[in-house]
């Protein structure tokens, strides 16, 4: 008896964290590892984050970013140079204390992140203010020891890209820090088809260390928020614990300012959890692995022929212009094929069957709003791209009329917490700008500040909670 993965699915409405974590296991995008909290990313997981990597690395480069690489081990005493940034860190960090069978002399952390290997590389290469700006970025892995983890959103060890720039001045790196976020939210407006708020962390959820943090932030479809990306200006707090200092145009012996920023592996649970649904992935066509997914349908042998000789000839043509397969599978029938390939989030299906053939047509089902319909052969290039790029704009048309659809303008605490307990989604609010009313709001709600979105205009209101006047509006849900 065939398997019918797509009747096994959980509905998002019944339970969407089951749903969420079938869908990322049936859909062959990951496994679990015999490692406790790390993950294993199947090929058709990774050919995800490659598409991703590869326009995303494309668009690093044309701001003028160049790619290094830079140990995974970090001297203890390297990461202990900053204070703020190491008790930051400190929970998560993987020591390394035997090298062999021989105990070394210094632990070596497996690095959570690059900001104290790349420092002390730093130090070493700048020497004038000819020297600035440096612009790096590697793409690399990094591990922080997680108490809970779950598939892309939060693992052990993930996969990224981190920025490191050093500037002669904080204007300068100010600029950066914004350049990069804005490269950020045109990437995953653009390519993953996910709607953005941009804005500046509080101090409370800023980095470790950081002068400014911005971020990117995402609201997934159970009404929770996901931290896309983030930005960071670093004043010289590094540059004063690393000693990376220049000679200036007039002579003077100055710190630089410095930038880090980064996207992870987190990109694919925000790309599921916004555009999937009970039938499973629905996958933007600019990161799709495959764009389309040919399904011959035949019954006899003749037919099969005729069927085979026509897809080829399709395919020969189409594999030029997109990233298509051909489901050769004689095992299954067409019917388990489509559930199959709609789990897996294939943008666009080609059904190819005599009729078809016959008529010189080509049977199209789109995966997102799940239609058919018929296009003739020789209009099938034009065609598909229209409808490749309809399929990408719907999908970030529909989840940026959910998120309008589910944030909030609040002025009341008491209707605060009722939208966090029943609703959840975006609330916008009145905030006084104090970090212990802000974590009191998150004692009593379990919503945290997201960031104060730059786009914002400035309004007089009341603190949420203390009813003190203020003219900050915030950007408050519960998040992952």
């Amino acid at each position: 008896m065939e398997k019918k993965f797509v009747e096994e699915l959980t509905s998002q409405k019944e339970d969407f964290s089951k749903w969420y974590t079938e869908v990322v296991l049936k859909a062959d995008l990951v496994d679990y590892s015999p490692v406790k909290g790390c993950m294993v990313i199947k090929p058709y997981g990774y050919a995800i984050w490659e598409n991703m990597q590869r326009i995303l690395d494309e668009k690093i480069k044309e701001t003028g970013h160049v790619n290094a690489y830079f140990p995974l081990f970090i001297p203890k005493s390297f990461l202990e140079k900053e204070a703020e940034h190491v008790e930051g860190f400190s929970p998560q960090v993987a020591w390394v204390t035997k090298g062999g069978d021989e105990d070394l002399f210094e632990p070596l952390a497996v690095r959570p992140t690059s900001e104290a290997i790349i420092c002390s590389m730093y130090s070493k290469w700048i020497q004038s203010w000819r020297d600035l700006p440096i612009l790096i970025n590697q793409w690399a892995n990094v591990v922080r020891w997680e108490k809970e983890t779950r598939p892309f959103l939060r693992t052990t060890e993930f996969l990224w890209q981190e920025g490191h720039t050093a500037h002669r001045t904080f204007e300068e790196a100010e600029e950066e820090a914004l350049r990069m976020l804005n490269v950020y939210k045109e990437f995953v407006e653009n390519d993953l088809a996910i709607p953005v708020i941009a804005g500046k962390k509080t101090e409370n959820e800023k980095f470790a260390g950081a002068l400014h943090t911005y971020s990117i932030e995402v609201l997934l479809a159970d009404g929770r928020a996901l931290q896309a990306g983030t930005s960071h200006n670093l004043g010289q707090h590094f540059a004063k614990a690393f000693d990376i200092m220049f000679q200036d145009v007039d002579g003077e012996r100055k710190y630089v300012w410095q930038t880090s920023w980064g996207v992870s592996t987190r990109l694919i649970g925000a790309l599921i959890m916004t555009h999937g649904d009970d039938y499973g992935l629905v996958l933007p066509p600019r990161v799709a692995p495959y764009q389309i997914v040919i399904i011959p349908i035949w019954k006899n042998e003749t037919d099969k022929v005729k069927v085979y000789n026509y897809i080829d000839e399709i395919y020969e043509v189409l594999k030029k212009y997109f990233r298509v397969k051909v489901d050769r599978d004689e095992e299954h029938t067409p019917g388990w094929k489509f559930n199959e390939w709609e789990l897996k989030g294939v943008p666009v299906r080609l059904e190819i069957g005599p009729k078809e053939v016959e008529k010189q047509e080509i049977y199209v089902a789109r995966r997102d709003l799940r239609t058919k319909i018929s296009i003739r052969r020789e209009n099938m290039i034009q065609d598909l791209e229209n409808l490749l790029k309809d399929i990408q704009k719907t999908l970030f048309e529909r989840a940026l009329k959910f998120r309008e659809e589910n944030t909030y303008e609040i002025n009341n605490f008491e209707e605060f917490k009722k939208i966090m307990d029943t609703k959840r989604g975006f609330v916008k609010a009145s905030w006084c700008g104090d970090g212990e009313c802000e974590l009191k709001i998150k004692e009593l709600t379990g919503a945290t500040i997201r960031n104060i979105p730059l786009d914002w205009k400035e309004e007089e209101g009341k603190c949420i909670l203390c009813g003190r006047e203020t003219k900050i509006k915030a950007l408050f849900a519960k998040a992952y």
